[in-house]
């Protein structure tokens, strides 16, 4: 998909930036410039782009990107100057890539097993404190 010139690789189900677009939060959009589409083993790839593929996304709302300062400085000149940025975002989510629905959405509308518990993540290993030189070879003094 591309928006902005820029290039992004994306599935359904998806939230990514783009620059700033067009549109209220709770909007979709249609992007139709493709210029892969990936289905399993199918690969189309598009002369510049694929004919008849779009993205449909909704707009979440606006964001700024990072903040980008800018510093000019001369010596023994009295030369100094403070310019920073942040650049205008919009935050989009995948709804279907070349008619395909996103899966997140599909899961969520089944009715979840009361008898199945959620999984958790194992506790990260605590390794031992590393023990100083000094404490390794700790030899009597005078000896």
């Amino acid at each position: 998909m591309v928006s902005g010139g820029k290039q992004y690789r994306v599935a359904p189900g998806d939230r990514i930036l783009v620059d700033r677009l067009a549109g209220e939060p709770g909007s979709e959009l249609t992007l139709d410039r493709v210029l892969m589409l990936a289905d399993g083993e199918e690969v189309k790839i598009g002369q510049p782009a694929v004919a008849g593929a779009t993205v449909v996304a909704r707009v979440i709302g606006p964001a700024k990107g990072p903040k980008i300062d800018v510093l000019r400085y001369k010596s023994k000149k009295r030369v100094r100057v403070h310019r920073g940025a942040r650049a205008g975002l919009t935050a989009i989510e995948i709804l279907q890539v070349g008619g395909k629905p996103a899966r997140k959405a599909a899961k969520a509308e089944e009715p979840a097993a009361e008898d199945e518990k959620p999984k958790k993540k194992p506790a990260p290993r605590r390794r031992a404190p590393a023990k100083k030189e000094a404490e390794k070879e700790a030899e009597p003094v005078g000896a």
